[in-house]
């Protein structure tokens, strides 16, 4: 039955009061909108792009790193290529959404340039919770070197890659790696040798929850809100989260943390984090190579540019994306 007049009026109090309760209780309403916007999104510029791939690509897919449902992973590789120095790219969407399909296009064309190229999956927040895609995709890293001559991959010329949220997991695995320190404060046990990590790929990340304040962000503080809260679990992060020091990776690296290739964009709120950590590595004394853009530039380039390779700016980071890799998998 429909409600009539004062009834309807009635309902529609009571529906937009429950659903202001559901969105200050739970992050699970706002993270399925964002997750839906997202995907659509990376969906859109993944097709964007299709024209670009090059042909002789060829791709082992939809594999098992693990026992969980999410962890799957797939690689591309030129065609009847051997083993080949390879880069594993974890994919972004604020630890909420993303999946490997969805940069597939990027992963291939980057496979064009002579190397084995990995995308992998992991669970999504808010029905994973930190460190659970942490502990995947370090067990995705043991997988892939352990069954490496099958995938193509050369386990010892290794580039850690991600993009946003990916960025953030791909510099805490990098940080485990090569800090036997953090790696016991995180309780997580490296896959991999340092010396296997030949270097790093980081696009438009965050690396330093302790000064995310999304009450001091105006509109984007509730967008970010929503991704803290979905992935620690607390929807006050930065008071109540125990944990929320060992996600600051910035503060856990060292001169043994694998040269750098880092990025954003100038209309992207999160480039001060990627800034702050060329800075640190490079005091450290790691080698970096950062691509930043003026204040100025318009327009802006906002949130993960570089995944517009119809874009000069992205084409421009795509270089230098394949040089950096070109500088330090090709042996000497």
């Amino acid at each position: 039955m429909t409600p009539k007049g004062g009834d309807f009026a009635a309902a529609v109090g009571l529906a937009v009061a429950a659903g202001y309760q559901a969105f200050r209780s739970s992050p699970r309403p706002a993270a399925f909108l964002v997750k839906s916007l997202f995907d659509l999104d990376a969906r859109r510029v993944n097709e964007k792009i299709a024209d670009l791939v090059p042909a002789g690509i060829s791709s082992i897919v939809d594999q098992r790193y693990g026992p969980g449902a999410d962890e799957r992973f797939d690689v591309y590789f030129p065609n009847a290529a051997g083993t080949l120095p390879t880069v594993i790219w974890i994919h972004g969407g604020g630890w909420l959404s993303g999946d490997k399909s969805q940069i597939a296009n990027y992963l291939q064309i980057l496979a064009g340039q002579g190397y084995a190229v990995v995308g992998i999956n992991y669970s999504l927040a808010p029905g994973s919770t930190y460190p659970t895609p942490l502990i995947q995709a370090n067990r995705a890293l043991g997988h892939l070197a352990e069954h490496a001559a099958e995938l193509h991959i050369d386990p010892t010329r290794l580039v850690l890659a991600g993009d946003s949220a990916g960025s953030h997991i791909a510099a805490q695995l990098a940080a485990i790696t090569t800090n036997p320190s953090y790696a016991d404060l995180v309780g997580i046990t490296p896959t991999l040798h340092p010396a296997q990590l030949a270097g790093i790929i980081l696009h438009c990340g965050v690396y330093n929850m302790k000064v995310i304040d999304p009450d001091e962000m105006g509109l984007v503080g509730g967008l970010v809100r929503t991704f803290a809260w979905s992935y620690s679990g607390v929807k006050d992060f930065q008071r109540e989260y125990p944990r929320i020091a060992e996600l600051s990776v910035v503060d856990y690296v060292t001169g043994h943390f694998p040269p750098t290739f880092i990025s954003g964009g100038n209309g992207d709120p999160l480039t001060p984090q990627s800034i702050e950590l060329a800075a640190q590595l490079t005091g450290l004394g790691v080698p970096v190579e950062s691509h930043f853009f003026p204040d100025d530039l318009r327009p802006a380039l906002g949130h993960e540019y570089q995944f517009d390779l119809t874009n000069v700016d992205g084409r421009r980071a795509f270089e230098l994306t394949t040089r950096f890799l070109r500088q330090h998998t090709t042996p000497s």
